[in-house]
């Protein structure tokens, strides 16, 4: 995590910038004194809890103030003994076993497929419910898909204290900034096909990704080769297709996530949806490019107030001063931030948006959702 906080500190002056939006402010890291430690409150357990998403589940955990009476931190063998700090106390990590969901009310899993696959349903037989952050269950049959903001009602009588387990999934980090934005104008317009560009920053590999892209800056300022073991190319001053595994079709698992699990979350079978996803030398949080087609006429003016409006969302559209969103202003932020708001000219009337999105891919990405979910199973 040491690139994580690092690129929080070079950058924590464009914070200002970035308004905050009337539903609720955008919330930076930060370390409480207290514990939310509560006796009403459920039993927690953080699965993959080393990893830059686990660690963010804390940090999440703590901003907050989610109430819990206990928390358990799990990972690996490997990790097994560690020390890790929350909420000023050390805590010692203990290794994933099939015991450790014993009396566990919620658990959030950020530990790979793998690992949800095989664990995951033991939690959920022994009571639990699971918050999923890999891909291993979004798309089956029954299991919910869910962005607070835009599928509550996915999850309705799922709740801590109902007597039985339950396994909920986190959608693809990428597909929860693009709806976020999305939905909002999709609810008052109905979108009939959605073009979606990303521009997906190193942390949605993960931290050893950011720490080589950081490793391959220096290397190549210093005109030495650059070390390429996350990636099987340079990275830095660089962009490349995103490095999801090729179908048949052409597209890569990360498009085709889009793809599938919009139609899930909007349970629209029939919205037309393709993407193009790109790595970027960018430290954390994506951009993305969107083109919606509207079935009924929607104005730029509109949208723009429509989105101002939305939960979750904030609105940076300066034309004259040429500011729109970027990736650095939403580092370490919860809010999603929209803007270029234009009538999609190509397309007759008002029945086309083009509108650019930034949002923190390790924050309301992955970890920041998950604890919403939790915070709706109390």
């Amino acid at each position: 995590m040491a690139a994580l906080s690092q690129s929080h500190h070079l950058h924590s002056n464009c914070f200002s910038r970035l308004p905050t939006p009337k539903s609720k402010p955008l919330r930076l890291s930060s370390t409480r004194v207290r514990m939310s430690l509560q006796e009403t409150g459920p039993s927690l357990a953080v699965v993959g809890v080393t990893g830059a998403v686990g660690q963010e589940f804390l940090s999440v955990l703590s901003d907050r103030d989610f109430p819990f009476r206990s928390i358990k931190l799990l990972a690996s063998k490997r990790s097994a003994g560690k020390s890790v700090s929350f909420q000023n106390h050390s805590f010692t990590v203990e290794e994933l076993t099939a015991d450790s969901f014993n009396g566990i009310d919620i658990a959030l899993f950020s530990a790979g497929g793998s690992i949800s696959k095989e664990f995951g349903p033991i939690a959920v037989e022994k009571g639990a419910i699971v918050v999923d952050n890999s891909s291993a269950f979004r798309m089956v049959e029954g299991v919910p898909l869910v962005i607070p903001e835009v599928n509550p009602d996915a999850m309705e009588g799922i709740k801590v204290g109902m007597g039985r387990g339950a396994l909920i999934a986190n959608p693809n980090c990428s597909t929860i900034i693009c709806l976020m934005a999305a939905t909002p104008l999709h609810r008052h317009a109905k979108v009939k096909r959605m073009v979606v560009s990303t521009y997906q920053a190193a942390s949605g590999a993960g931290a050893a990704a950011m720490h080589e892209l950081e490793l391959q800056t220096r290397e190549v300022l210093e005109g030495k080769p650059p070390t390429c073991n996350i990636f099987k190319q340079q990275y830095a001053f660089n962009l490349f297709s995103h490095n999801a595994p090729v179908l048949e079709n052409g597209y890569n698992e990360e498009e085709m996530k889009m793809v599938k699990e919009t139609r899930k979350i909007w349970n629209d079978m029939d919205v037309k949806v393709t993407a193009t996803c790109i790595r970027v030398p960018v430290m954390r949080a994506h951009a993305e490019s969107v083109n919606l087609q509207f079935e009924k006429p929607l104005d730029e003016d509109t949208a723009r107030e429509i989105l101002k409006n939305a939960p979750g969302i904030v609105v940076i559209d300066d034309r004259s001063s040429n500011h729109f969103p970027t990736p650095l202003e939403v580092s370490n932020k919860d809010g999603v931030a929209v803007g270029r708001i234009r009538r999609d000219l190509s397309q007759d009337g008002n029945h086309g948006l083009d509108i650019f999105v930034c949002g923190d891919q390790v924050r309301k990405g992955a970890a920041l959702n998950a604890v919403q979910i939790a915070e709706m199973l109390l």
